[in-house]
This record gives C-alpha cells, structure tokens and sequence, in this order.
C-alpha cells in the first residue's frame, strides 16, 4: 500500500484513491478488500435511474433505527446471494467490515467521480436483503438483491437529506415470483462488539446504531417466510399458480410488497409470524392498502395467513372486516379452500 485514507466519515475521496490504499479494486459497486479485511461499498442511486429504478438509499427508520438500502452486483440477469453480493453477506463471519461510501460529483477539472464516506455498515441482522424486480442493462426484467444496512455499533453515520431513498419514477405493478419479495433469508450473525457504545448526533437527534435485534423477534421473521414458502408448496400441489406484487407509486419512495397472490382463486394474502392482535390489525391495513392497486380487482378477496389460530375476538374481526382467516395446523392449513 502507497498510501493512507483515514476512513472518517463525512470526508469526500475517490475510488482510485480507496484502491490504492487497501489494495482493492476500483470498479465495482462491491468491492472486497481481503487483505484490508473490508469490503467497500459504492452507492450510485443516479446510476440506478438510469435503468429505471430507484432503490439505493437512505430509508425510513423503523423500529431498529436507520436503515440505509444499496442494489448489489449484477447489471444483467438475475442476481445471487453470491461472488460480490456474497462479500456482503459472509462479512461478519468473516471479520471483514463494510464501508459505504456515496456518489459525490466529479472531481473538479476531471470526469471521475467523487466519493462521500458515510461510514461502516453492518448487513441487517433479520433481513439482509430484499428481492425487488427491475431492468437491466439490457432492458430486460429481473430479480435484483437490495441489500439492507444498518450503521456499524459506535458509527455516526454523514448521510445528509440528500441521500434519502429516490421517490419512485412512476407507479407501476411487476410481477415476482411467490414470496420473494417478503422472503426472510437467514438472519446473519454478527460478531459481538468489544465496548461499543451509541453515539449521538445534533443532526438526527437519536442514537445512529442499531440495537442488538431480539432473538424472538428473529425467530418470528423466520416463521412467517417459512409460512409463506409452506403455503406456496400446498397451493402448488393443488394446482394453484402464485406469485406476487411490487407496487411502486409515483412520488414515493420504496415499494409495496404483499407476501403473496393465488392467481388461480384471485386471492391475495398477508402473512405474520404472530397470531397477536397488533399483528392481525397490521395485515388489514396493509390489505386494504395492497387491494387498491391490484390488476383486476373485480371479485379479488384478501385474507390473513397465520402460523396457528388466533383468539376469537381476533377471528371476529376478520370477519367484520371482510377479511378471510387461514391458518396452519400439524396435517396443512385450515380455512383454505376459502368459502
């Protein structure tokens, strides 16, 4: 290594110049570093707008705290949990941190592109990634893997309101395979952190690190994607085809992404890990909201997928509601075919 870059967040370099330092290279958007034990990051949302999509960049909070999304490798087909995307994804257990950095202008006096630190990123422990549809290089639809990133324990991260998720370019309906786009990969894990403590910043106002996610809280994403893929396979075999949605709406940023459509019934289905009122009360509203924008709504019903029973208060509801109740018991599913 020639040279030294103090990795602080906030400070504006260039990608030859990370390569240069921590011997990687300097032309991907994923760009391992094994001896350096990194991994850099390089968001570029324009670059995604090119194509017609707009998924890189800093999300809403949610109840683990700031979330920041970045499509990985792959400008064609679709792309893996492996190879550049899988540098992410086998980070922790390999000890490599990940450092994002984004697009910031050209360097003046050249073409080439200036480079913003924001700071060291973990891949979020419930949900790593998501599966949304977008074109490629080619125009041609396909799965793309937008990765989740949490701040690193102890990282203040120099994301500013510039770099908040695009709002989407038009709304539109794709079409995705059954589940993927609530699928819940294996939760990764971390390496504990030795003395890390949140920090503050006059910028946000609350801590810019993400707390340890509950283990139940892990257990129960899990149960609702294996929920899912369960009820596609029993579906499948009665000769059903399935698939879902993602919802972009002009003006917004993300996408809706109801878990799951029987075409074969014209049913659409919301599922939870949990039986609990909370739970069910969020499904209604998410129905109600997905329904909206569903192709040919004329007779499409909507109902609750849940891992058991839930109360019959709970059940009352639904059917107040006009919403149908399926849940899985030992031998399949009760409630389905839907009355």
């Amino acid at each position: 290594m020639t040279t030294t870059v103090d990795l602080v967040p906030g400070m504006v370099t260039t990608r030859e110049a990370i390569a240069a330092a921590y011997g990687c290279g300097k032309y991907q958007g994923i760009e391992p570093a094994d001896d350096a034990g990194k991994v850099f990051v390089y968001s570029d949302p324009s670059a995604g707008e090119e194509y017609g999509y707009t998924f890189d960049g800093r999300a809403e909070d949610d109840e683990y705290g700031p979330l920041y999304l970045y499509t990985g490798a792959g400008t064609k087909g679709d792309q893996k949990p492996s190879d550049r995307n899988g540098s992410l994804l086998t980070a922790a257990e390999k000890n490599r941190e990940i450092h994002l950095f984004v697009e910031h202008g050209k360097v003046p006096g050249s073409g080439a592109k200036q480079q913003r630190y924001i700071g060291q990123m973990v891949v979020d422990l419930v949900k790593p990634y998501e599966v949304r549809r977008a074109p490629g290089k080619d125009k041609v639809m396909r799965n793309v893997l937008v990765f989740r990133f949490r701040p690193a324990p102890g990282t203040t991260p120099a994301w500013t309101e510039d770099d908040r998720l695009p709002d989407a370019l038009k709304t539109d309906i794709e079409i995705t395979e059954p589940g993927q786009a609530a699928g819940t990969p294996a939760p990764v894990v971390l390496p504990k952190q030795s003395g890390a403590k949140a920090k503050k910043t006059e910028q946000h106002g609350t801590a810019e690190t993400v707390a340890d996610i509950p283990a139940g809280q892990r257990k129960v994403l899990r149960r609702e994607g294996e929920l899912v893929t369960a009820f596609v396979a029993h579906l499948s075999a009665a000769g059903h085809e399935t698939h879902s949605f993602q919802i972009t709406i002009k003006g917004e940023p993300g996408a809706l992404t109801p878990d799951l459509y029987d075409a074969t019934d014209h049913v659409l289905y919301e599922a939870k890990g949990q039986t609990t009122r909370a739970n069910v009360r969020m499904a209604i509203g998410q129905l109600a909201d997905y329904r909206r924008h569903i192709p040919n709504k004329e007779g499409l019903r909507v109902a609750v997928l849940l891992p058991k029973e839930p109360t019959a208060d709970v059940q009352d509801l639904l059917a107040e509601e006009g919403v149908s109740l399926v849940y899985q018991v030992d031998d399949g599913f009760v409630g389905w075919p839907l009355a």
